[in-house]
């Protein structure tokens, strides 16, 4: 009897002593070009929190998308697959969302809420969700509150999906996601959770960029000559977005809907630190896609041109890691990275690498050891889709095609970082082209399900936007 009291005191004591899993907190933000936070170099906008988490944290300068649009790339965060492997090459069509054709996109794959439930974790979304059948919580979630729709035509008096059933929000919706992301928090702040805190903000396309902003920063920004958003003469290869070009109006919503999720990102981490989640909770920091504001007379993302374009800036976005104790403070990397690489790397850091799921097999890569300060060998080069265009972007070349017959473009970042002189066709790259060609379609061909292989006539789960 003894004997077994001591071994049951044993284990008590073992298992107080055991850190408990770290939670994760993932804030994903909609259309934002890394370049718009104070952290990436932006002299106009004020991103304390953002900033701050960078500070506390490890900031990777070198982050991109694979794909320049919400649905694809939502849907690679959460598999780690590229489009051509999980089928969502473009935004969904409403018809998808609700209604009698609504279905979940995901349902295929084993994706991160339900990684994590599996291991234990309590899943909730606060946000946009973009994937399919936007009614029924699903992929792992049980706390659900989101938008019935993709896009975002304004911030204010919004219908939204609360306990099963659509709603008017009468208020700023970017509040509305913070309010409930602190709410999940402090209901599960006694058990392992996830977060997955989906902004729909800033957004900063269509309808949004005629309407003067109303937030807290509107004041703020009224009038400010902002430095940070070039005016060049209109891309011709602009298709939409045209009326934005050179406007002090779009310049200033821009700038008051970044702030105004900055906002929510100091008022969550408040809310961490408050209920003592500090240490033990993951928080990374990212967004769907890349966004430029008139850099080369370009304003917007990929598919708002024809063709669809893969400037650098539509394919950067932010990526900042925080974990106190378990990733130094005030790194930055400048490893070239993709959002196929987020889900295997958080598995790591969450210490579940081996639930990484095996098939289809994710292109992506773990750098979870560059999170903790250590120096990893690294293969610099990232992929990029969107229906009949891919490219590749090495440290210093990139290489854009675009099926069947392009236009097809060949930059030199290390000489032109603008990306304004198309080197393709040149005698004197020729070689650069085949060897960048050769690795992209060697790249794909590894990659890419014939399902959902476009270029191959595979299908798209989402309405096609180019020939």
């Amino acid at each position: 009897m003894h004997r077994l009291l001591v071994g049951f005191l044993l284990f008590v004591t073992a298992a107080l002593a055991a850190e408990p899993p770290p939670n994760l907190v993932f804030i994903l933000t909609d259309n934002q070009g890394a370049w718009t936070l104070g952290s990436y170099g932006n002299p106009d906008i004020r991103t304390p929190h953002v900033d701050r988490l960078a500070a506390e944290g490890v900031r990777f300068t070198r982050a991109y998308s694979s794909n320049p649009v919400c649905s694809p790339t939502r849907a690679t965060f959460l598999t780690g697959l590229i489009p051509s492997q999980h089928g969502v090459h473009s935004f969904l069509d409403p018809k998808f969302m609700m209604g009698p054709q609504a279905y979940n996109t995901l349902a295929e794959f084993t994706s991160l809420g339900e990684i994590l439930r599996e291991a234990g974790y309590t899943c909730g979304l606060s946000g946009k969700w973009h994937l399919g059948d936007n009614l029924r919580p699903s992929e792992g979630f049980s706390f659900w509150v989101t938008k019935p729709d993709g896009h975002t035509t304004e911030f204010y008096d919004q219908n939204v999906i609360e306990d099963g059933a659509v709603r008017k929000e009468a208020g700023y919706t970017t509040d509305l996601w913070t309010r409930k992301a602190i709410s999940f928090l402090e209901q599960n702040r006694a058990r392992p959770f996830f977060l997955f805190l989906a902004y729909n903000g800033p957004y900063v396309l269509g309808q949004l960029m005629r309407n003067a902003p109303r937030n807290r920063h509107a004041e703020a920004y009224r009038g400010h000559r902002f430095q940070s958003f070039p005016t060049e003469p209109m891309h011709p290869w602009q298709n939409a977005n045209k009326p934005f070009h050179n406007t002090q109006l779009a310049m200033e919503r821009t700038a008051a809907e970044v702030s105004g999720v900055d906002d929510g990102v100091g008022e969550v981490m408040a809310a961490i630190e408050r209920l003592g989640l500090g240490k033990n909770t993951l928080v990374v920091y990212s967004s769907d896609q890349g966004w430029m504001g008139g850099q080369n007379g370009m304003w917007g993302m990929g598919d708002h041109f024809r063709p669809i374009a893969a400037h650098d800036l539509m394919l950067q976005i932010p990526l900042i890691f925080r974990q106190p104790g378990k990733i130094p403070a005030g790194r930055t990397s400048d490893l070239l990275v993709s959002n196929y690489d987020f889900l295997p790397t958080v598995l790591a850091q969450l210490g579940l690498g081996e639930r990484m799921p095996a098939a289809p097999r994710s292109p992506g890569r773990d750098f979870s050891r560059v999170l903790r300060g250590e120096t990893i060998p690294w293969d610099n080069v990232v992929y990029y889709e969107m229906e009949t265009m891919r490219a590749i972007r090495t440290d210093r070349w990139k290489y854009v095609a675009r099926h069947p017959a392009g236009p097809f473009e060949l930059y030199d970042l290390a000489n032109d970082p603008l990306e304004r002189a198309n080197l393709h066709g040149r005698p004197d790259t020729e070689a650069q082209r085949t060897e960048l060609a050769g690795r992209l379609a060697g790249f794909f061909g590894r990659h890419a399900e014939p399902k959902y292989d476009i270029w191959n006539s595979g299908i798209s789960k989402a309405k096609r936007h180019a020939p």
